[in-house]
């Protein structure tokens, strides 16, 4: 064991401890958290700020709002349902579909509005939120993939993960649904998560779980060599979420939509460590390098700017 702990340092692996005592309690104040815990507190942030995010249809608050949601998406057949302090996807409902009070799932089973109504009653009542306190529902767009991507996903919308240091972006991967995600682009749940060449935007090596492929699980196509489109704007976006929320170690969650491009999806004030599984290489001597040469100065393309330079594959 030490030995595997002492190569994983050499090779510049972070640890979820090391993380936590030096990066985000250091530069992610407690006062900060809430802006990046709450979504619809971060989707008005990012609104504020100039952000593209998925267009909102409802909030739901209490138990009896639920009967005007119904009313207020009859005429939506594809939207999605998340709790607003969830965490890891869970209490996500992704509707694709539907056919009268018929709702197709992004699985490509289907449901009845009695039992969307309880799984909003669910999430309303705090069983997917951080600490199981009560939450807020949001009932939002949802986004219609980059054809390019859809050729390594499986039916849901993938996602790209940033992480971001002091403002200068460090490592990316994308995030891709599966049928064992149930079409999710969560990694915990059986999604494939693959590295991203922070100077080229191009894909790398693929992991799902601890296995490293070369493959997506579903569809068989190749992971690797895929252009990720509107790179540039990608990483320029990320670096301002800095500006945007004051945290100095954030994980930022976008998606790529065919028709609107990018939108911030979710911030992320202690996001996992997977990302370096996905690229095969280590965050620790990235953000040791951004201390070394960080310039509170830089702008967010002078920091995008320096990230390519320096975090190529």
């Amino acid at each position: 064991m030490l030995e595997v702990r002492r190569r994983l340092r050499e090779r510049g692996v972070l640890g979820i401890n090391r993380r936590n005592a030096e990066y985000v309690r250091l530069w992610n104040p407690r006062r900060l958290y809430p802006l990046v815990d709450d979504k619809l507190r971060t989707k008005e942030l990012a609104i504020a700020a100039g952000m593209p995010v998925p267009e909102l249809y409802a909030v739901v608050s209490a138990q009896h709002d639920i009967r005007d949601l119904q009313e207020a998406l009859k005429d939506r057949e594809q939207f999605v349902v998340k709790p607003a302090r969830g965490s890891g996807g869970n209490g996500i409902l992704i509707i694709t579909g539907r056919r009268g009070e018929l709702y197709r799932k992004s699985s490509g089973a289907v449901m009845e509005w009695v039992e969307l109504d309880h799984h909003i009653s669910n999430a309303l009542s705090g069983l997917y939120s951080l600490g199981g306190q009560r939450d807020r529902v949001l009932v939002e767009y949802f986004v219609q993939s980059e054809p390019e991507l859809e050729k390594i996903s499986y039916r849901g919308v993938p996602d790209i993960r940033l992480i971001v240091y002091r403002g200068y972006p460090v490592m990316a991967m994308i995030r891709l649904p599966t049928h064992l995600s149930d079409g999710k682009a969560n990694l915990h749940l059986g999604a494939v998560g693959v590295g991203i060449d922070l100077s080229k935007g191009v894909t790398l090596q693929g992991v799902q779980g601890i296995e490293v492929v070369e493959s997506h699980p579903d569809t068989g196509n190749r992971l690797a060599g895929l252009v990720i489109p509107h790179w540039d704007e990608i990483l320029k976006m990320a670096a301002e979420c800095f500006e945007m929320t004051g945290l100095g170690y954030l994980g930022v969650d976008l998606v790529l939509d065919e028709k609107h491009g990018p939108l911030i999806l979710e911030l992320n004030a202690r996001p996992g460590l997977a990302i370096q599984i996905a690229n095969g290489s280590g965050l620790h001597s990235r953000l040791e390098l951004i201390d070394e040469h960080a310039d509170p100065s830089d702008s967010p393309e002078e920091r995008t700017a320096f990230a390519r330079q320096h975090f190529a594959a």
